[in-house]
């Protein structure tokens, strides 16, 4: 339902229903449940305002705790898992609760340690931490969820779908299917080298981009197999960028960082 008044029609369409059960008292414990019935709908209209009403680009996104709970209820892959809980040897490096980002300011509190993905994505994340621990690699976090306020912001100095999501779409980010990352050596901690430092706009961040060293090119490709091994999807213009497939199964999200906290 996009708004008030699809519910006002089912609320209609329910009130119809249940006087005439009621005036007639056709079957008492009928009438109850309906009333209950009716209580609920009424309730779950109030409680789902808040993700049901579209932004200024005319989309929905999920701000209330609770009705991201809901959804989870319905749907446990819709949980969002720490990532540093889900995959012990994963680093982060946040760089949007720094000012080491193409905003050059904070775009989360500098206080935000930790980050999210939803059930599924972070077990495939998992598997790639694995597979590349084999071989002496791990994993290295840029930026996984991000509230949909966050893209907003984005989208304001940034108008290049090419880079940045546009807000009339939602993110990747936003749906908690999408994570920004490179691979580093478990031993030293080092980043391999890459193409691009994270969020290069440039041709260069591609990956149909060869003009690079075979030692760049390899190291690319390594992270493209294992990501997409795992069922990862990666982005044409950024190399660093890979998503689930199907972000429609999966709603958009501007939920705070120290709310999804508060389920562990």
């Amino acid at each position: 339902m996009r708004d008030g008044s699809c519910s006002s029609v089912v609320l209609f369409h329910l009130l119809a229903y249940i006087q005439p059960a009621m005036k007639y008292n056709i079957i008492q414990h009928t009438n109850i449940s309906l009333s209950k019935l009716l209580i609920f709908f009424v309730l779950s209209t109030q409680a789902n305002a808040q993700y049901e009403q579209p932004g200024k680009y005319g989309i929905s996104a999920i701000h209330s705790l609770d009705q991201y709970r809901e959804t989870v209820k319905l749907d446990d892959s819709k949980k969002m898992t720490d990532l540093q809980l889900n995959i012990p040897l994963l680093v982060l490096d946040l760089r949007y609760a720094s000012t080491n980002n193409f905003m050059q300011r904070a775009m989360y509190p500098l206080t935000t340690n930790h980050t999210f993905m939803r059930k599924p994505a972070a077990a495939a994340l998992l598997s790639v931490e694995l597979d590349l621990n084999t071989m002496g690699y791990g994993l290295k976090i840029y930026d996984a969820y991000r509230p949909y306020s966050v893209t907003e912001k984005f989208w304001e100095l940034v108008h290049d779908d090419r880079y940045v999501a546009d807000p009339r779409k939602g993110s990747g980010h936003n749906r908690g299917i999408a994570v920004d990352l490179t691979i580093i050596d478990l031993k030293s901690k080092q980043e391999l080298k890459m193409p691009t430092g994270f969020d290069n706009f440039t041709d260069s961040a591609h990956h149909d981009f060869m003009n690079l060293s075979e030692e760049v090119l390899k190291n690319r490709k390594l992270l493209k197999e294992m990501m997409e091994r795992h069922g990862f999807l990666a982005f044409a213009t950024e190399w660093w960028h890979y998503s689930l497939p199907q972000p429609e199964k999966y709603e958009v999200m501007d939920l705070s960082f120290e709310a999804l906290e508060k389920q562990y």
